[in-house]
């Protein structure tokens, strides 16, 4: 099951986050929220901690 791990303001910051994590070796997909134009950051569920552990670092 995936779930959202992050709400991003735009879609630029969604693809860099997107990019990063798959880097590390996570599946990640971006979707469009129907709410101010924002984009969501899905993973698996599976993998919820190890990938917070890892988004804490790419964001300020």
């Amino acid at each position: 099951m995936w779930t959202v791990i992050y709400i991003a303001p735009n879609e630029k910051i969604a693809e860099k986050i997107r990019d990063q994590l798959t880097t590390e070796g996570f599946l990640v997909k971006i979707r469009q929220s129907h709410v101010l134009k924002q984009y969501e950051i899905l993973v698996p569920e599976g993998e919820l901690d190890e990938i917070r552990e890892v988004l804490a670092t790419i964001l300020p």
